[in-house]
């Protein structure tokens, strides 16, 4: 990785690319830091400490923007609508025939299309987002002045910020390195570990004779790095079926004749199963934030989000059981057997053993099956290991460990992406060509 990264830096165009992209990286750092008008910072960090947003879907937000939602800075919705609006036209395009047929056969005008919807679809969830935000803000009197105006400021900011974060990241995909969504989504992520790392030190210093936490720390980074080394085993690896293409004389050429394989990827589906899980399992809890209620509260409110506390079994088994859900949910979305069975059929391929049409795709299916089972337990593992870790210490719990495990994957996932592409860029740079 180092290698390549020194190898990139000595090409020009890479470079600047390379510069563009931290340049937009600082950019978005900067945004960070400057606070929304009329909200007081100080109410607001102090309502998030005493709220324990790590347990609620706001937690997750927080995570993906830096800290930038618990602070009220102009970028504290950052990349969330644009993501969140991208889930829902890539899945509206599997319901609508409509939105299929533009993504399959309207071509570059076609995926031009999708993206401006994509586009006015993050205005409008970033509008809903904002306003919630503002209403959060209002309730919990963390607003330094109230009417109409201020509402508009408020909520003005936040989306333009919102839409600013969207720009930023198509120019990097464009003008820079890899794509500019994850990018901006690693920098927020990257942006806590600093703070993260002085809490710890802290920690250390002021334990005194609490030897648990000389335990604690050095095992919690040492399964950091565990699961870092397994989350690239995993995102790297794939369930390659052989391929056999018969041939075929077209004119005085004879096309085909040779052997491939069919990619499948272990963890096809990403870090969404886990996003998706962990927000309808943190409902209880962000539902409770709302009306000022936690797990430690009396009466029913503190029985019913105590069983849905992070801690809590019927949490991490509902939390396992969505994981596998979603999981097979977006690979049935992300790969069509019957269309790949198809596809081969056309083109004179076959999986030896199978003949073509029905066998072919109930093949295909058995694999994928397999292939997703095994990709959800990983995703299960990543994601509740820190949850059973922050149950046994409440000093790891303490630290917001309970999204580490998303964001590994995350953070790891845009790394190995990132390189594959400066590397596809250099040996695209050093082909020499049939002409040398």
């Amino acid at each position: 990785m180092l290698q390549t990264l020194k190898n990139a830096w000595r090409v020009e165009e890479i470079r600047r690319k390379i510069l563009f992209t931290l340049f937009m990286i600082l950019l978005f750092r900067l945004g960070n830091a400057i606070p929304t008008p009329y909200i007081n910072t100080v109410l607001l960090g102090q309502y998030f400490n005493s709220s324990r947003i790590n347990n609620t879907i706001l937690g997750l937000y927080n995570v993906m923007s830096g800290s930038a939602f618990s602070m009220g800075t102009v970028f504290a919705l950052s990349i969330q609508p644009y993501i969140n609006a991208s889930i829902i036209i890539q899945l509206l395009t599997i319901a609508i025939p409509a939105l299929e047929r533009m993504s399959k056969e309207g071509g570059e005008e076609g995926k031009r299309k999708l993206e401006n919807i994509t586009r006015y679809s993050t205005v409008g969830i970033a509008l809903l987002q904002s306003y919630g935000y503002y209403v959060i803000l209002k309730t919990n009197n963390i607003l330094s002045q109230t009417g109409v105006w201020p509402a508009i400021i408020v909520i003005a900011t936040l989306v333009a910020g919102s839409c600013l974060v969207m720009w930023m990241g198509e120019q990097i995909t464009e003008f820079g390195i890899g794509n500019g969504i994850s990018i901006i989504l690693f920098a927020g992520i990257i942006a806590r570990v600093p703070v993260t790392f002085v809490n710890m030190v802290n920690t250390l210093l002021s334990a005194g004779s609490n030897w648990k936490i000389y335990v604690v720390y050095p095992l919690m980074i040492l399964g950091g790095l565990v699961m870092i080394v397994l989350i690239v085993i995993v995102t790297n690896a794939e369930r390659r079926i052989p391929v056999m293409y018969s041939k075929r004389v077209v004119g005085r050429k004879v096309y085909g004749g040779q052997s491939t394989h069919l990619p499948l990827k272990v963890n096809m589906s990403g870090v969404l199963p886990v996003i998706f899980a962990g927000s309808i399992a943190s409902l209880p809890a962000t539902v409770g934030m709302f009306f000022g209620k936690t797990a430690e509260s009396s009466g029913g409110w503190g029985t019913f989000l105590g069983l849905f506390s992070q801690t809590s079994v019927l949490y991490m088994v509902l939390y396992f059981l969505l994981i596998i859900f979603f999981s097979y949910f977006y690979s049935t979305i992300q790969f069509n057997p019957i269309e790949v069975s198809n596809n081969l059929m056309k083109n004179g391929g076959y999986i030896p053993g199978f003949r073509p049409g029905k066998p072919t795709s109930a093949f295909i299916s058995k694999v994928l099956n397999k292939v997703t089972l095994f990709g959800a337990i990983y995703l299960a593992i990543i994601a509740l290991v820190p949850l059973i870790v922050g149950a046994i210490s409440e000093t790891a719990s303490n630290t917001g460990i309970s999204v580490g495990g998303t964001s590994l994957i995350i953070v790891v996932g845009v790394a190995l992406e990132t390189v594959r592409g400066l590397e596809a860029q250099l040996v695209m740079r050093n082909y020499k060509g049939f002409l040398e």
